[in-house]
């Protein structure tokens, strides 16, 4: 069973909205802890958002005030989501979600599949 299963991306005008959701399975979905990282061609992968087991969360300069986490822990699914708003052009990028998560920690042990985001008129 893969840990990590994105949902979500696409293409969408500048200051749009778009939601992505990343679906945890395995021991790794009691602790919920999650961050989504993006990577743009040519540039290095950055934090978009994370949340801590204790529900800390932390967002990306960039992005602060325009997306949002969640998450909803169920007894047999764990899914976090991503809420982007006012979408900019800037914000293209192939988004990842990484597990565990933990504030200003490196990257977990494991990566979803990716999910292109284009943002364009």
């Amino acid at each position: 069973q893969v840990p990590l299963v994105e949902s979500g991306g696409g293409l969408v005008q500048p200051g749009g909205s778009l939601r992505l959701s990343c679906k945890l399975s395995g021991n790794i979905r009691r602790a919920g802890s999650v961050a989504w990282y993006r990577q743009a061609p040519g540039k290095e992968r950055e934090l978009v958002a994370g949340i801590s087991a204790t529900n800390s969360v932390v967002y990306g300069d960039s992005v602060l005030g325009r997306f949002t986490i969640s998450r909803d822990i169920a007894e047999y699914a764990t899914t976090v989501e991503l809420q982007m708003n006012a979408l900019k052009s800037e914000d293209t990028a192939v988004y990842y979600c990484n597990a565990p998560y933990h504030i200003g920690g490196p990257p977990g042990e494991y990566w979803g599949q990716g999910t292109q985001v284009t943002v364009s008129s």
